[in-house]
């Protein structure tokens, strides 16, 4: 037997299936339209508003937060709560909804209040399914900070691709610099605030002509129109990002950057393609000394290939022992006298000498160069103990190691169970540690240098007077000797440079840190040291750094006559 239906409840059936069909839209989901579909339905049913409530957990209910969605609403003064769902969800989320009547009307007859229910179950879900979607959108493409991740990256270079619009655009890989001194000098919610605002000054410029993302830390990754290029690389080579609003201050944030331009016309297979060519010239970036801006090129590929090849080759060759220690001696500039010296690596490749510079930078992008180093104390220690059982005088050497190695938290045990194992008096060994290492965090470095102290072992910073903060590195560290780079040492007494330098000495003699000066190459810098009471040079002056048989003569000459 056939129903009929009432006037009200076809128009209800037919209100009903136009909100499914507006909820089920895979092409878009139309937000006026269910909103009007849903007020229709509300004065059907008599309802003066209805709010609908979504919550990330129940105690973001309890505390009355979450994100208030009013479906509906008459504005009407006098009304009461009529009929309250809540629905929980995986993953802690729940949705509520409270539906209101006027007060004073006619409660809900039995039509009313099941379609009420209806309503708001099919609403509830529907609002729930999309929270959820979303939720899982952002967890794939967007990073607990709510920066968008590489995910993000390589599918918008994929899609532009494929459309044919990546051609003339540019890949940037760029990297905050000093930025763990930033988190020092202001704090680490202040400087949370100023990557959120650089990071986002970014994406205005950029707009919707590219994409920017997070590869994770301070590294980040954006793609640009080529006449967007020189505005992008304006801002990341030097911008002013205020912090607090309330009083302006403000940091000036650089980038080590690199930028891979596409060619006009271009289609990619593979993503990560475009990855490793933006991030090599990243990384040349971050090793090119004074070139902070670097684009790639095919010779910096073959740079690339070329450090694969010294990585993939360092394991057999540090087992077949190519890698020797030179040393080059530090001497007394008023007596001539050798005081120590430098054991600096050689790689030693089939009877030819390979250069530092054509093997230490690519092992440092891996953490091959702390293998290394801890192979440089193994051999200094092993000398410095030959040297004293043949009854020569032995002389303090310094090992330089990698800021790399700071990211050991065993690395103070590991340097003194090597120094221990040899059997050597600790005040012979001395560790260089670059003065780069502002990078790190201080109280790691702090830690490693106060516990060298402790053991007897010398402690220096390295290249002084070319980092980012060297007052205040040599300030907050405990340091015995700091070693003035080459570029800070004037080449006569007459230079502008002279009374900086003099002063820099002064202030490390009454410290009471050893000054050690390095790159001494000519007589008029040995003049210099000797009248602003730098007594220690270390330079080709002397002598260049030495196979282990060659310095061992000069120790038995015991002085240089110049």
């Amino acid at each position: 037997m056939s129903m009929v239906l009432t006037e009200r409840e076809q128009r209800f059936n037919e209100l009903f299936e136009q909100l499914i069909d507006a909820m089920t839209d895979n092409d878009k989901t139309d937000k006026k339209r269910i909103e009007n579909i849903l007020g229709d339905i509300a004065a059907l049913l008599r309802l003066s508003r209805s709010v609908t409530r979504l919550f990330r957990n129940k105690h973001e209910e309890d505390m009355g937060g979450g994100e208030t969605l009013c479906s509906y609403d008459l504005h009407i003064d006098g009304e009461e709560l009529v009929y309250t769902h809540r629905l929980e969800l995986s993953m802690m989320s729940l949705g509520k909804i409270e539906l209101y009547m006027k007060r004073g009307d006619p409660p809900f007859d039995d039509f009313e209040k099941s379609k009420a229910v209806l309503i708001s179950k099919t609403l509830l879900t529907f609002l729930c399914r999309n929270r959820m979607r979303n939720v899982i959108r952002e967890l794939a493409l967007f990073d607990d900070s709510g920066f968008r991740n590489n995910r993000s990256f390589m599918n918008y270079v994929m899609e532009t691709s494929n459309k044919g619009t990546l051609g003339g655009r540019a890949a940037v890989n760029y990297n905050l610099r000093h930025f763990s001194l930033v988190n020092q000098q202001i704090g680490r919610d202040s400087g949370d605030t100023v990557m959120h605002r650089h990071f986002m000054g970014l994406e205005k410029l950029i707009g919707d002509r590219g994409i920017a993302t997070r590869l994770g830390g301070d590294n980040f990754l954006c793609i640009c129109g080529a006449e967007q290029l020189d505005d992008v690389v304006d801002y990341l080579t030097e911008t002013k990002i205020v912090y607090d609003d309330s009083d302006g201050s403000s940091v000036f944030i650089t980038t080590s950057t690199g930028i891979y331009v596409f060619p006009e016309v271009f289609v990619i297979n593979d993503p990560g393609e475009v990855l490793n060519n933006v991030i090599a010239a990243a990384k040349a970036a971050q090793n090119g000394g004074k070139e902070h801006i670097v684009y790639f090129s095919e010779k910096l590929l073959k740079g690339r290939e070329k450090a694969m090849r010294v990585q993939q080759q360092f394991p057999q060759a540090l087992k077949n022992g190519e890698f020797q220690a030179y040393y080059q001696p530090k001497v007394n500039v008023f007596t001539g006298r050798i005081v120590g010296a430098e054991a600096l690596c050689r790689w030693v490749k089939n009877g030819k000498i390979v250069q530092p510079i054509d093997f230490i930078p690519m092992l440092e992008e891996t953490n091959d160069i702390c293998k290394l180093d801890m192979f440089m104390l193994e051999r200094a220690c092993a000398d410095i103990k030959r040297w004293i059982d043949e009854g020569r005088e032995g002389v303090r050497v310094s090992v330089n190691l990698s800021r790399k190695n700071m990211m050991n938290a065993d690395l103070l045990e590991h340097i003194m169970s090597i120094i221990n194992k040899s059997g050597i008096p600790h005040d012979l060994i001395e560790i260089e540690l670059t003065e780069t290492t502002t990078d790190v965090e201080f109280k790691d470095l702090k830690r490693v240098v106060s516990g060298l102290q402790q053991e007897g072992v010398c402690a220096s910073v390295d290249d002084f007077g070319i980092g980012y903060s060297s007052l205040n590195l040599i300030k907050a560290i405990p340091w015995n000797v700091l070693k003035i780079d080459r570029s800070f040492l004037p080449m006569k007494i007459d230079d502008a440079s002279y009374v900086m330098f003099k002063y820099v000495v002064a202030m490390a003699k009454e410290m009471g840190i050893e000054c050690i000066a390095e790159g001494v190459e000519t007589t008029e810098q040995q003049s210099v040291l000797k009248e602003t009471g730098c007594s220690i040079a270390q330079g080709f002056l002397y002598d260049k750094p030495l196979s282990v048989e060659e310095f061992e003569k000069r120790l038995e000459e015991k002085r240089y006559t110049l």
